[in-house]
């Protein structure tokens, strides 16, 4: 009788368990997006050539993330989406975004 309701109440943990791993990997590319589209940024707008800031932005970002980088206005914006792991329909994506101005004496700047 009590392995029975054992064997019951572990597909629920183990649902519970998995949502919270999900969760946890959600979390942790949310803030390597954010922190790879922060430090691209900071490169972009000291001057540092688009392909160089995409290929840094990568080498940071989660696995199969797309880089963005756009100058406009005296400000360098990166963003960076990262595709969503997880195996749950409708699980979230992660993404950074960053903007910067660009530092005085680069094309385009102040």
């Amino acid at each position: 009788m009590v392995s029975a309701e054992l064997a019951l109440a572990l597909l629920p943990l183990v649902l519970v368990l998995a949502l919270c791993l999900a969760g946890l990997g959600l979390a942790v590319d949310q803030v390597r997006s954010a922190d790879a589209a922060r430090v691209a940024a900071r490169a972009a707008s000291r001057g540092e050539a688009t392909r160089a800031v995409s290929e840094l932005a990568r080498s940071l970002a989660p696995e199969g993330s797309r880089v963005s980088v756009r100058v406009r206005g005296g400000e360098v914006e990166v963003v960076v989406e990262a595709p969503a792991r997880s195996l749950l329909v409708g699980a979230p994506a992660a993404s950074g975004r960053a903007v910067v101005p660009l530092e005085p004496g680069v094309e385009g700047g102040p």
